[in-house]
C-alpha cells in the first residue's frame, strides 16, 4: 500500500485525514471518544520520532559514520530523540499481534522519556494498558498509522494538525463546555500578528496543546528571525493535554518550561516570578466556581484591584495576565464578549480601573461560529504597558504615544465557511485586521502602512472620556458606528414610487388571497 502523505496535492491530503479518521473508528465500541485523540497523537507522535530516528540513522551510515549510529549525542545535536531499539517503531509494528502489545506500546513511551530528558513528563503513563484494549483493535490502529509518512509533511505540524483535526470530530459527542477546544488556527495566527513576539519570554499561562507557542515560533521564522532569541513558559491544568503540550512542542525541537506537573493556575503558579514581554492565552470561558469565597481573597495579582468574583473567572484570568507583563509587555487574549460590558460582582468596576490605568490597547469583536464547541460570541483583548511607546525596541519600531487611547476594530462581518456550521478567518481578513492595528499604532515596517483613518463600521480610535460616556464597556460596535451606505445615483422619489407600486401590487394579491380563502370556506359550509 502507497504511503498516505500530505504533500503535492489536496487528494492526498483528504486521504490523510481520512486515514486518520480511519484509526478513530476502529476504536469504537471499546473507548470513549475524548480519549481517541489521545491514543492516536501518542501513536502518531511515536511514529513520527522513530521516522525522524531511521532517517539520521541512515544519514549516519551514508556518511560512513556507522559507528556513530548508537551514540545518544549523534541524534541529539541534530534535535533527534534517540531511541533504543524497543522503542522504535518498527519493533511495534513487528509486534502488533502480539497479545501484550498494549505494554509493549507503554514500555517503549516510557523509555523514550527516560532517554531524552526534554520528554520528561510529556508522554503517556501505562495509558494503553490501562485503557483494556483488544489486541486486534491496537494491531489495526497500528496497521493504519504505519502507512502516513509522517516526515513527507509539508509543515511538520502533525501533531498539532492531527489534534485539531480531531477537536473539531469529537467536539458534538465529547460535549466540551465553554472554552475547552483548541484555539482555531487563524484566531491565534491573527493574535501572532498582532502582538508580534520576536524576541523575549512568551507566556501563555492555560496553553492548551501549545498552539500557541507553534504559531509563534512559525512567526519569528516566516520574518526571518532568530527562534534563539525567544523563551517559552505555560501552564496547563489538565493532564492529558499538558503531555500533548509537551509533544506538540517536542516535535518540533521548541524548548519551553510547562512547569514541572500539569496544575491550576490559580491556585499553583508555576512561574511566580515571571515577567512576560508577550502573552498568548485563551482562557476557558466564563469559568465558574473557579475558587470558593475565602479563597485568593488577598492575592497579590489582584493587587490594585477588587477581587475578581467567584461566578466567572474571566477576569481572575485577565489580572493574571497583567501581573505577569514586563514593563513594556504586550498581552493578546480570547474571552466571552460579556467580558466587554459585564458589570457583575464588581467586573465592571476592575474594567473601569483597568481603562484609567491606561492598559487597553485594542479591543476586536469576532465574528461568530469560529469554535467548534461553543457559539458564544468572543473578543479579542489587547493589553499594553508600552501605550508611551517608550522602550527601545518601540522606538526602533516608530511607534507613536496612544496613551489615552484604545483601537477598536469590528470584525464581525469578516470570515467566510468553512462548512455549514463553522467560519473561519482568511489570510486577507487577518491582515486587514493587523494591518489597521499597525497602522493606528504608527508603525514603520518595510513599505510601511497607510495611515490611521477611522473607518465607519469598522474601526475607531477612541479617547478614555469617550469609553467613560459610555460606561467603560468596551463592546467595538458602541464606537465603530455604522458602515456608510453607497449611494446607486437612483433619486429618492424613484425608489419611493417602485417601492410604493410593489407595496400596492402585494396588498392587492393579498385581498384576492382573501376572498379565495374564505370561498373555500363557504363551500364547506362554514360561513359568518
Amino acid at each position: 500500500m502507497a504511503k498516505t502523505t500530505t504533500k503535492k496535492s489536496d487528494k492526498k491530503e483528504v486521504r490523510f485525514e481520512e486515514a486518520l479518521w480511519d484509526a478513530a473508528n476502529k476504536l469504537r465500541g471499546s473507548v470513549e471518544s475524548s480519549e481517541y485523540k489521545h491514543i492516536v497523537l501518542s501513536l502518531i507522535f511515536l511514529k513520527f520520532i522513530s521516522d525522524t530516528f531511521e532517517q539520521r540513522k541512515q544519514a549516519l551510515i551514508d556518511a560512513g559514520q556507522e559507528k556513530y549510529i548508537d551514540l545518544v549525542q549523534a541524534y541529539t545535536k541534530e534535535n533527534v530523540f534517540y531511541l533504543p531499539e524497543e522503542s522504535r517503531w518498527t519493533f511495534i509494528q513487528q509486534n502488533a499481534k502480539q497479545e501484550d502489545i498494549a505494554l509493549k506500546i507503554d514500555t517503549a513511551l516510557s523509555t523514550i522519556e527516560k532517554t531524552n530528558k526534554s520528554l520528561k513528563g510529556a508522554l503517556p503513563d501505562n495509558y494503553f494498558s490501562r485503557l483494556g484494549l483488544t489486541p486486534s483493535k491496537l494491531a489495526a490502529l497500528i496497521d493504519v498509522i504505519n502507512n502516513i509518512d509522517t516526515i513527507d509533511n509539508e509543515h511538520k505540524d502533525v501533531v498539532g494538525r492531527v489534534y485539531e483535526y480531531f477537536l473539531g470530530k469529537f467536539a458534538d459527542s465529547e460535549g466540551k463546555g465553554g472554552g475547552e477546544f483548541y484555539t482555531p488556527k487563524s484566531v491565534v495566527n491573527l493574535i501572532t500578528e498582532m502582538i508580534e513576539p520576536y524576541k523575549g519570554k512568551i507566556y501563555d499561562p492555560c496553553c492548551g496543546s501549545g498552539g500557541m507557542f507553534v504559531q509563534s515560533i512559525k512567526f519569528i521564522e516566516n520574518h526571518q528571525g532568530d527562534t534563539k532569541d525567544v523563551s517559552i513558559y505555560g501552564q496547563e491544568y489538565t493532564t492529558t493535554t499538558y503531555k500533548l503540550a509537551k509533544m506538540n512542542l517536542a516535535i518540533r525541537g521548541i524548548s519551553s518550561n510547562l512547569g514541572e506537573v500539569a496544575a491550576d493556575t490559580f491556585f499553583k503558579d508555576q512561574h511566580p516570578q515571571l515577567k512576560a514581554d508577550f502573552i498568548m492565552a485563551n482562557p476557558p470561558f466564563n469559568q465558574s466556581q473557579w475558587r470558593a469565597d475565602d479563597e485568593l481573597v488577598n492575592d497579590p495579582r489582584w493587587a490594585g484591584y477588587p477581587t475578581p468574583p467567584t461566578g466567572n473567572a474571566n477576569y481572575a484570568w485577565i489580572l493574571h495576565m497583567i501581573s505577569k507583563l514586563s514593563e513594556h509587555g504586550t498581552a493578546g487574549f480570547v474571552l466571552a464578549n460579556g467580558s466587554m460590558s459585564t458589570t457583575t460582582s464588581g467586573e465592571g468596576e476592575i474594567r473601569q480601573q483597568i481603562l484609567e490605568n491606561d492598559l487597553v490597547d485594542c479591543m476586536v469583536a469576532l465574528p461568530g461560529q469560529l469554535f467548534y464547541t461553543t457559539q458564544i460570541p468572543v473578543c479579542l483583548w489587547f493589553i499594553s504597558k508600552d501605550k508611551k511607546a517608550e522602550s527601545a525596541d518601540s522606538k526602533e519600531r516608530g511607534l507613536r504615544n496612544r496613551s489615552g487611547e484604545t483601537l477598536f476594530i469590528d470584525a464581525r462581518n469578516l470570515g467566510y465557511m468553512l462548512d455549514r456550521t463553522h467560519k473561519g478567518l482568511s489570510d486577507e481578513d487577518v491582515k486587514k485586521i493587523t494591518d489597521t492595528y499597525h497602522a493606528w499604532r504608527g508603525e514603520q515596517h518595510a513599505g510601511g502602512y497607510e495611515a490611521y483613518q477611522d473607518e465607519a463600521g469598522f474601526c475607531k480610535s477612541a479617547t478614555l472620556d469617550e469609553i467613560k460616556a459610555n460606561d467603560y464597556v468596551l463592546t467595538p460596535g458602541r464606537y465603530v458606528g455604522a458602515a456608510a451606505i453607497e449611494d446607486d445615483g437612483i433619486p429618492f422619489e424613484t425608489k419611493m414610487s417602485e417601492l410604493s407600486a410593489t407595496l400596492y401590487q402585494h396588498m392587492a394579491e393579498a385581498e384576492k388571497l382573501d376572498q379565495a380563502i374564505r370561498h373555500n370556506l363557504e363551500v364547506l359550509g362554514y360561513e359568518e
